[in-house]
């Protein structure tokens, strides 16, 4: 007898992709604007959001794109925030961020975006892009024309002034709604709380002449600490008469916006107004130790700044996130504008933002020491969190007068994150911008002479050579070395040296100049040893004459040399070029017919790399995985993950530097596998695997090894085919894991 299904029987949709925030509290109200915003997304494929700041275009933004069918974006809702972007040639990265993509080609990143969104059903929201709205513009043009799944709603305080632009304005809350606003955020604060008799009169009265913006209702209630209904009433008459000092033609809820702020701007104590003028120097989010450095001192110990920063978390004036390394926190736009007139109106704007650089150029020195040890996770997460101060750090230092050569020395110290965490557009981007100012226009700072400018510019060269050279951009790259070398000589720099020639060396390996690629590289490994380099350059560098001299026949001595990487790994807990040199020994397992500990070394490798946000690692393991696994019998299961590195090979280049060592795993691969299944089979099952996203293809490349029905391996030795064809792409990707690893 069947048994009656059950509600709990009925399998659960799966989520939506996308990166849509999840709501902490309670949204309330405009129930018919959410109805409203959708149908107008299925009207149209492009809505603007328009409204004062803190009227609560975001939040309600948010709330409606959930409620979007999900046929309509049948490839998820993806959220953009922009109010942190500072420059018009970074929206495109920061779009390309929000989607997950990484791309290690010389493609434009519109390019990039495009070919990503052409065939996808997605909506994608933009939020705060008023300060960038021409770059902002263009773009979006540009995407729908190239993609016709694609709906964008653009929220911010005017149209993108686009064809087939919907606009829709966002009114404040009705006065029903701003007081269920207020009370339910007075409920969270103070548990007693009830609006009943006087106090519901009080309440309405705070909402009436606050304009129901949902931002100034929110920081009223935040002072019910401290006062009643009534007192808040009170005062917001007095600051309304106070504050009215904007300009005549200024909209009335900009001014009422202002006059909200500023009031509770007023309600704070002299040194939580200084506190609040200080943050403002902050892009992003921002931890304890960086406010109480770049804030402290002259009026605020730094000791008393968690006290100051408690009572503006207090009054809603900062907000408190919860990130992997622990608390963060954040301004509202809004707020940190009005923070940032305060500041420039105590003249002190130009020495906060000064302490803000020195602060990020010591993070980012920590960092890279940081890199070569067992928190290098952890490191990439610090500077992924803080690359909106990061950025602003070095936007400082590349349009200040006398600081060219801090930026040259934050970008370069930077190398690490650009090449082994997925920003190699974006580090050539700060590389480019740092190198090309050869000097500073004013003569205030260090001159071409000094010592300290000449290392930072050295540093800059060779870590602009690396990144180009992991792009597949050669010539600029042996430009950038040539000169490092060059320079390097004729100021007596043996460590700029020394990088110089290991970079020189990686261009000859990837150039398949094999016998050059071993010279250069014994020669860096050399003067590191005698200068007493060790970190994850260092040991990448052995990686990669480990990949040139395997390249030319001698697997023996590879093995010995990736087989010392990974034991000085594993005594400094060292991870990212650990993976290169298990990508070598595994397949050095693979020629001798070990195929499940080649299996062991690559699942390793594999999730290392998918750890880092290494897209070129990860694509070199999930090659060689799919030739393990047709020679282990499941020829369809190969077929599948090679469809899948098929499709991340678009965003790493192809052929991968012009190579020929590279193609060999992949042919071998195909031609096994298309031997056992036929040519129509293997198209078949190859596409199945070009339909999976990253996330998918690395769980089921770590999952194939445990499938129950593969045939039994005969180990036996590889025919004689050239050695190139094997691991070369491996060896190849660690020089790009070593420069994220030092």
């Amino acid at each position: 007898m069947r048994r009656p299904s059950h509600p709990t029987d009925v399998p659960a949709s799966p989520p939506r992709p996308g990166n849509l925030p999840h709501e902490v509290n309670r949204f309330v109200g405009r129930a018919a604007e959410v109805t409203a915003l959708v149908a107008a997304l299925e009207a149209g494929r492009l809505v603007t959001v328009t409204g004062v700041g803190g009227v609560g275009k975001s939040r309600f933004v948010a709330r409606a794109a959930a409620h979007v069918p999900r046929e309509l974006c049948p490839d998820g809702v993806w959220r953009v925030e922009l109010a942190d972007v500072r420059l018009p040639e970074l929206v495109e990265y920061t779009l390309a961020e929000a989607l997950g993509l990484t791309d290690h080609t010389t493609r434009p990143p519109r390019q990039v975006l495009v070919d990503h969104l052409a065939e996808r059903g997605i909506v994608l929201v933009l939020d705060g892009f008023e300060h960038l709205v021409d770059a902002c513009a263009a773009l979006v043009r540009d995407l729908l024309r190239a993609a016709p799944g694609l709906r964008v709603v653009a929220v911010g305080r005017r149209p993108l002034a686009v064809d087939g632009e919907r606009v829709f304005p966002l009114a404040p809350l009705t006065p029903a709604d701003a007081a269920e606003l207020f009370a339910d955020r007075a409920a969270a604060l103070l548990p007693w709380f009830e609006r009943d008799g006087r106090t519901r009169v009080d309440v309405l009265e705070v909402c009436r002449r606050l304009d129901g913006l949902p931002l100034a209702v929110e920081l009223a209630a935040g002072r019910l600490r401290a006062l009643s209904p009534g007192q808040l009433v009170e005062r917001l008459d007095d600051r309304f008469r106070l504050l009215r000092g904007g300009g005549r033609d200024a909209l009335p809820r900009h001014q009422t916006l202002r006059t909200t702020i500023g009031w509770s701007h007023e309600l704070c104590t002299p040194r939580e107004r200084l506190l609040w003028a200080r943050l403002s120097v902050f892009s992003g989010s921002f931890d304890l130790e960086a406010a109480e450095y770049v804030c402290g001192g002259e009026g605020l110990a730094a000791d008393d700044v968690l006290d100051v920063l408690d009572a503006l978390l207090a009054q809603s004036v900062v907000v408190r996130e919860e990130a992997r390394g622990g608390a963060r926190y954040r301004m509202l736009d809004t707020v940190r504008a009005y923070g940032a007139e305060w500041l420039d109106d105590l003249g002190d704007g130009r020495r906060m933002r000064r302490r803000h650089r020195d602060w990020y150029m010591g993070l980012a020195t920590w960092c890279e020491l940081d890199w070569f040890s067992p928190r290098q996770s952890e490191v990439a997460a610090r500077i992924e969190a803080e690359l909106p101060n990061l950025r602003a750090a070095l936007e400082h230092c590349l349009t200040e007068p006398g600081e060219t050569y801090l930026g040259q020395y934050l970008a370069g110290t930077l190398w690490f994150y650009w090449a082994g965490c997925g920003r190699l557009a974006e580090g050539r981007h700060w590389l480019d911008r740092s190198v090309g100012r050869d000097a500073d226009p004013d003569g205030g700072g260090p001159g071409a002479g000094d010592l300290e400018y000449e290392a930072s510019r050295l540093k800059a060269l060779w870590v602009l050579g690396y990144v180009a050279i992991l792009q597949g951009d050669t010539v600029p790259a042996l430009a950038a070395l040539q000169e490092c070398r060059e320079e390097a000589e004729r100021a007596g720099d043996a460590t700029a040296l020394a990088y110089a020639v290991h970079r020189t060396g990686c261009l000859a390996l990837v150039t398949d100049d094999l016998p050059r690629a071993e010279e250069w590289l014994r020669s860096a490994l050399a003067d590191y040893r005698e200068i007493g380099e060790l970190n994850s350059n260092v040991l990448m560098g052995q990686v990669e004459l480990a990949m040139a001299v395997a390249f030319q026949g001698d697997l023996a001595q590879a093995v010995a040399l990736c087989t010392d990487v990974r034991q000085v790994c594993e005594d400094h807990g060292e991870r990212w070029t650990l993976a290169y040199a298990l990508y070598v020994l595994a397949y050095a397992r693979w020629t001798e017919g070990r195929l499940g500990q080649a299996r062991a070394l690559l699942d390793e490798c594999l999730a290392i790399d998918h750890e880092f946000h290494d897209l070129l690692g990860t694509v070199l393991a999930l090659e060689l995985l799919a030739l393990v696994t047709v020679e282990e019998g499941d020829a369809a299961e190969a077929a599948v993950l090679q469809g899948a590195a098929a499709r991340m090979w678009t965003s790493v280049g192809l052929p991968l530097f012009g190579s020929a060592h590279y193609n060999a795993p992949h042919e071998r691969c195909e031609r096994r596998a298309r031997q056992a299944l036929g040519d129509a089979r293997f198209a078949e099952l190859a596409r199945t695997g070009e339909e999976l996203g990253l996330d998918e293809a690395v769980a089921r490349a770590l999952g194939s090894g445990r499938r129950p029905a593969r045939a039994a391996a005969v180990p036996r030795p590889r025919p004689a085919e050239p050695v190139p064809d094997t691991r070369e792409p491996a060896t190849s990707r660690t020089r790009r894991g070593g420069e994220t690893a030092g």
